[in-house]
């Protein structure tokens, strides 16, 4: 059975950073599109950033303060945050699509979930 599990999360204040890891060793970076996803309380799951073989897009995140990225060696998938606010507080999940799959901003794209990191930034 496949885990993900992210590692990374606390308590910051804000303007803080923090860096989100998942392991993915099993996962080729060519057939699968990665990505992470966050869920703030009494809201939706959104996409905060994915990645696969053009590179890292942010699909529906004004994005400049994370940055989406892996690491082929140590086969890990990262997300590095700056500038942290405290509408940034949620709980923080790593996602693997299906083989194949061109994008994987949609919930249904995701095959594989990791247990969620909950980031909490203070004012």
């Amino acid at each position: 059975q496949v885990q993900l599990v992210e590692s990374g999360g606390g308590s910051v204040q804000r303007g803080g950073s923090l860096r989100l890891s998942c392991p993915v060793s099993g996962f080729n970076y060519n057939v699968h599109c990665m990505a992470w996803f966050r869920q703030a309380p009494g809201k939706e799951r959104e996409v905060v950033a994915t990645i696969y073989r053009n590179g890292p897009d942010y699909p529906s995140f004004r994005n400049d303060r994370f940055t989406i990225s892996r690491d082929i060696a140590e086969n890990t998938l990262y997300l590095q945050m700056n500038s942290l606010e405290p509408e940034d507080t949620a709980m923080y999940y790593c996602a693997v699509a299906y083989p194949y799959q061109t994008q994987c901003f949609l919930e249904t794209d995701i095959q594989y979930w990791g247990q969620g990191t909950q980031v909490t930034v203070s004012s």
